[in-house]
């Protein structure tokens, strides 16, 4: 269905023309058009080479042959053989079109064009410039200008192959073409639904980009392997076993365990501020069903048998994304590990691992021109699917449970309680600085959950260690609570050093003037200068003064006018003295709507980071110009609304697609109320952006028929 990891290693190791014509007629039927074209390709391409010094035609063979594995279409893989034939050699548009058909042509003239586009609007890769900026205009051109999917499809096939052979390239050339990869054609792979791509795209940029933290990530999990493989094994086991005491044939369902990709590890620690170790869902199990029901059923005897993760649960089987993807999300406990489960049919399965591929339908023959709606209208802020219900968390202190010290010092710990629950009611401090531990003489993992009799010895450093990732983890108040300070502590400190460099930049001096201006003047509240506007203007305000009065600063304040500038840009509001002409969110973290973050100023770009990311942090240290930054408030209105539903197949599903077009978030539905014959009240509970009920009313009745409508946060309703 899609190129597994051992197909992957399969294409990067084949070198000859003989071996890659074979693989190429083991994913598709060799039929004519198709040997015309791989005849025709390598005629077009002879005497003409890689920077790896093998055959060029090796490349569109193989290139062939990804998209093969993705899609039967023949023209797609025509049109890859043949995807370079007009830019490098003398073959034009018109012999494509007279030759292998007016559908080939028009792939074939998309492909040409991506490359047009390309050299015009990216800079120069002999260039030190950033390439994020030109990367960002040219996926914008692209997209703008390509108006048959298959185009863009190919063209990634292109990148994996290109990405896969990189080797063969300067130091910088390589991470210039997997900067270029991880911010236009991952996020491309991502928007099509196209996973396995998508997946595969982030972690070979990754490689190049950020070598140590990949070997450190590999080096984790080489280390841990068998750990890792025994708990996911276990956990497996669990599931199956449950599932089929449960009236569940072993036919039924399917359980697939995965650990996260790299480059998704990665983003996950930047955004956190964390090490691997403290990824929580950092191992993961598939669970394929035959149809949705079964799916729910499912989802129903996970969370009777293992606790979950409070608001750690999305439901995009009842609303899925924009792209078609469709899958039950959950994270639980179990045992001395917290596991990521993902529920969902086969057919969804199909879906989420090839997006739209999954479900084309091609006729022999013919101009199949595909488009999508949405295509001219994307975009790429990491869109963070709303969790659509809260789950209710166990009452874990109705049950408790004795664990010794070493020396035989008994504590008491609500059931459930881990190690570091344990090390916390010891003291604070063993606690906040609880590196490792032993339970009954046995190395173990500070999440490791205890039971009644444990004997527990904890392993502390000489400083504190912030875990923020884990306060859900922890039982105990003591442990949140202590937690939950170090991170505030920590995101203090980093609102400490901000605060220097944006004013600095605000008033173009040294940091280190300015950090004496504030030793000077004791700013107490100086930490809030990052996130509260007005205190920051008062602070610039009162610098401003002092310079006035100085006298050795006479005529200075009518060269630099300190004036705040507010600017809005994809939902982010900048306030700077300087001018700000675009924001971009770096690949490094990823920061989603609603997140703490932090910014920097470059050639008038704002560079928006999560506040924990560690490339933030580093740039933070070297005192990089910065500008205060927040997201735009958003007012949110609650409504209750109880509709009246036809009954029929898919009834449901169309209303609440239709929902989220008028981008109304749903917190909970309720269905059946006073079923008839022909139809059935539906009860749901949702957010708006929109204040005036009537107005939501009339958007809302032009689908359906409203019984009753209120909103829930008016005190007088």
């Amino acid at each position: 269905m899609s190129l597994s990891q051992v197909d992957i290693e399969i294409v990067k190791h084949l070198h000859d023309v003989d071996s890659a014509t074979s693989y190429l007629f083991s994913q598709i039927a060799p039929s004519e058009p198709l040997k015309n074209a791989l005849e025709y390709s390598t005629k077009a391409h002879q005497n003409q080479l890689r920077k790896s010094g093998l055959p060029y035609i090796i490349h569109p063979i193989l290139v062939a042959s990804i998209v093969a594995s993705i899609t039967n279409d023949e023209s797609m893989a025509i049109a890859a053989l043949l995807h370079d034939i007009v830019e490098d050699t003398h073959v034009n548009i018109d012999e494509i079109k007279e030759l292998f058909g007016l559908d080939v042509a028009h792939l074939v003239e998309g492909l040409t064009k991506i490359d047009s586009i390309r050299d015009s609007e990216l800079i120069s890769s002999t260039s030190n410039e950033r390439l994020v900026m030109s990367a960002l205009s040219f996926r914008k051109m692209l997209l703008a200008s390509i108006d048959d999917v298959r185009v863009l499809v190919v063209k990634l096939c292109d990148r994996l192959h290109n990405m896969l052979t990189l080797d063969a390239l300067s130091e910088q050339k390589q991470k210039r073409i997997a900067e270029e990869t991880l911010v236009v054609y991952s996020p491309i792979a991502h928007r099509l639904g196209i996973s396995f791509l998508k997946n595969l795209l982030e972690d070979l940029s990754f490689s190049y980009l950020f070598k140590e933290e990949k070997h450190n990530i590999d080096n984790y999990l080489d280390t841990n392997y068998h750990a890792i493989e025994m708990k996911l094994d276990e956990f497996k086991e669990s599931i199956n076993k449950l599932l089929i005491q449960n009236g569940f044939c072993e036919d039924d369902f399917e359980i697939i365990s995965r650990i996260k990709h790299r480059y998704s590890i990665y983003i996950k620690m930047q955004r956190k501020g964390v090490g691997i170790e403290e990824v929580l869902d950092l191992l993961a199990v598939r669970i394929l069903a035959k149809d949705p029901v079964k799916c729910y059923t499912i989802l129903g005897l996970i969370h009777l048998h293992f606790q979950p993760f409070s608001s750690r649960f999305k439901d995009y089987i009842a609303v899925p994304k924009d792209n078609g993807y469709r899958t039950i999300h959950t994270t639980v406990f179990y045992n001395t590990a917290i596991f990521e489960v993902q529920i969902r049919t086969y057919d969804m399965h199909k879906t989420a691992e090839l997006g739209v591929a999954a479900h084309w339908k091609y006729k022999s023959g013919g101009n199949n021109n595909i488009k999508l709606d949405w295509l001219h209208n994307l975009s790429y802020q990491n869109e963070s699917a709303e969790d659509f219900y809260d789950l209710i968390k166990n009452d874990l202190y109705t049950q408790q449970i004795s664990v010794f010290s070493p020396t035989g010092e008994a504590f008491t710990l609500p059931r459930g309680a881990v190690v570091l629950d344990f090390a916390y009611a010891v003291h604070t401090h063993v606690g906040s600085n609880a590196k490792s531990a032993l339970v009954n003489k046995t190395k173990a993992s500070l999440l490791s959950e205890l039971h009644n009799g444990d004997i527990v010895k904890i392993e502390v450093s000489n400083n504190n260690i912030t875990r923020c990732s884990w306060i859900d983890a922890v039982k105990t108040s003591k442990a949140k609570t202590n937690m939950r300070y170090l991170c505030n502590a920590r995101v203090r400190n980093i609102d400490l050093q901000s605060s220097v460099n944006i004013v600095a930049t605000a008033m173009n001096l040294k940091a280190s003037r300015v950090e004496e201006w504030f030793d000077k003047h004791n700013c107490e509240k100086r930490a809030a200068i990052p996130t509260d506007i007005e205190h920051f203007r008062d602070v610039i305000q009162k610098y401003t003064q002092e310079i006035s009065q100085n006298n050795r600063f006479k005529g200075f304040l009518s060269r630099h006018m300190f004036k705040l500038k507010q600017y809005k840009f994809k939902g982010i509001e900048i306030y700077s003295t300087q001018n700000v002409n675009d924001v971009v969110f770096d690949y490094c973290c990823h920061p989603k709507n609603g997140d703490q973050i932090i910014t920097f100023l470059e050639k008038g770009k704002a560079h928006v980071h999560h506040k924990m990311c560690k490339s933030a942090a580093k740039y933070l240290k070297e005192k990089k110009p910065m500008v205060f930054a927040r997201w735009e408030k958003q007012n949110i209105y609650n409504y209750n609304m109880i509709v009246s539903l036809h009954s029929g197949i898919g009834t449901l599903a169309d209303f609440l697609n239709f929902l989220v077009k008028l981008k109304i978030d749903i917190n909970q539905i309720e269905l059946g109320k006073n079923k008839s014959e022909s139809t059935r009240y539906c009860e749901i509970g949702f957010e708006s952006k929109e204040a005036d009920i009537n107005s939501l009313r009339i958007k809302i009745e032009q689908k359906i028929k409203i019984i009753h409508l209120i909103r829930t946060d008016d005190a007088y309703k």
